[in-house]
């Protein structure tokens, strides 16, 4: 006979790998990993819309004194904060009653139900990887609003966070782009990288990961093969191929079925840049209830995520862009 507490096994199978699937996610993708790294991952658990504070301004107290000089106390508007969306992906775990039928011990149904988590869990870690290089206007703009979004080609127009870049005054919410106009060979690409890098460092403050396509990271290998290379062993004892560029990790997110655009370089400073799932949804299923198929004969969980990647410092994001 059919078990009759497959919803049962289902939720609970789910509910105690929700932890492992969550930090699967995070190590196979090298943006969350560094963002973990950094403490830089935080869970929300409310509201309408996901708030990052950020500095926009010096305090405009400060300045230079002498004896009893009197010190400038007025109030310094320099906090605020940009909103992000709440998104959402889910991945349903479907079994049908023949399945049930056929599996009925115990056992037998949890490794099927391994099986299927298996391709549910990559399933959501392909959405979340992918939808970190978005610019959130897929799915009618469900998607995460991701790198080609916070670091984008067009930096001084539209809209991030709630915030306008096109607006005079909010130019420290814009990030810094080099874009070559030619596609460069092994003799120019450090040129480029060079120009990018030094707009981005104030003090100590500088890009720690660039996430390269095939192609900027094919070029920049060559420009390489006379010299030593620099590789990174806490990136590379990861999983990610990783070499340097000054001091940061220069990683390939490229190969099968690679999602940062052709011709793109993203260089991050992890520091301003968050990664933000819900607490009560960072993939657990929907609901511990039964779920059946009103037309069916099936029982349905849904493994379920819901957050954003944020940012708070978008002028320290630089982005690479070595198309024609």
């Amino acid at each position: 006979m059919a078990n009759p507490n497959i919803s049962d096994i289902l939720a609970t199978t789910i509910e105690s790998r929700s932890k492992t699937i969550a930090d699967n996610v995070t190590k196979n993708n090298a943006v969350l990993m560094r963002l973990s790294q950094k403490g830089k991952i935080k869970t929300f658990s409310g509201g309408s819309q996901i708030l990052q504070e950020l500095s926009f301004a010096e305090n405009s107290n400060g300045g230079w004194y002498s004896g009893y000089d009197i010190l400038p106390v007025g109030v310094s508007d320099v906090i605020s904060a940009a909103a992000f969306q709440i998104k959402q992906a889910a991945v349903p775990v479907v079994i049908s009653g023949l399945e049930m039928l056929q599996n009925a011990g115990r056992e037998k149904m949890i490794d099927l139900l391994d099986a299927r988590l298996s391709v549910a869990e990559s399933t959501l870690s392909n959405l979340i990887s992918i939808g970190l290089y978005s610019n959130g206007t897929a799915a009618g703009g469900k998607q995460i609003d991701g790198l080609d979004l916070a670091v984008s080609e067009t930096p001084t127009t539209g809209t991030y966070g709630g915030i306008n870049r096109a607006t005079a005054g909010n130019e420290f919410w814009r990030n810094m782009i080099v874009s070559s106009g030619a596609i460069p060979d092994v003799t120019t690409i450090q040129g480029f990288m060079n120009d990018l890098w030094v707009q981005q460092v104030r003090g100590t403050d500088r890009p720690d990961l660039i996430m390269t396509d095939n192609s900027v990271w094919s070029t920049y290998m060559e420009s390489l093969q006379a010299q030593q290379r620099f590789s990174s062993p806490e990136t590379g004892s990861l999983g990610f191929a990783s070499i340097k560029f000054m001091d940061s990790d220069v990683v390939l997110d490229g190969g099968i079925g690679n999602a940062c655009p052709a011709g793109t370089a993203f260089f991050l400073n992890s520091d301003y840049i968050h990664y933000r799932p819900h607490s009560g949804r960072n993939m657990v299923p929907l609901s511990p209830n039964r779920r059946y198929a009103t037309n069916q004969d099936a029982e349905v969980q849904i493994l379920a995520w819901a957050g954003n990647l944020t940012c708070s410092g978008a002028q320290f994001q630089g982005r690479l862009d070595l198309t024609a």
